[in-house]
């Protein structure tokens, strides 16, 4: 944001756990809705979110539903705030994590829910190379398909 890395700032615990009760808001929905659709407008793009494949781009070529176990979110959220120094309980995480699903899963505007025509990819046993791996995989089927017509 600005040229400033605000990575780990937007992934603290205490902004996770706004998250969910700012983002249901239905003019905090449509605008970052409107922005993430100018965004692909003119080009093809990767995009990471709860509603993505369903309200933002439900044309998409490719929508892939990304889970893990709960247990194995809540470690990897807890490895990353321990790594910046930060103190915490896993319990906390775990609540955070279950919190948060339940706003998303439950809420009015554009709830978290998997598309019917997405792809899934439990990676609760893949490192990073693994997923990036099955992903390569899915997208050689995928365009090799389309280049034998």
């Amino acid at each position: 944001m600005n040229d400033e890395n605000v990575e780990d700032g937007i992934r603290d615990i205490d902004v996770s756990d706004q998250v969910s009760i700012i983002s249901k808001l239905k003019i905090v929905r449509e605008q970052m809705v409107d922005l993430q659709r100018e965004m692909g407008r003119n080009s093809r793009i990767i995009m990471d979110g709860r509603d993505i494949g369903t309200v933002v781009f439900p044309d998409a070529e490719i929508k892939i539903f990304m889970t893990a176990s709960e247990e194995v979110r809540a470690k990897r959220r807890y490895d990353e705030i321990i790594a910046q120094g930060k103190e915490i309980l896993l319990q906390d995480v775990v609540t955070n994590i279950q919190k948060r699903d339940m706003l998303d899963q439950t809420r009015e505007e554009s709830p978290l829910r998997k598309a019917t025509d997405a792809i899934v990819l439990d990676n609760s046993n893949l490192n990073h190379s693994e997923q990036l791996d099955w992903v390569i995989r899915i997208l050689s089927e995928k365009y090799a398909k389309a280049f034998k017509k």
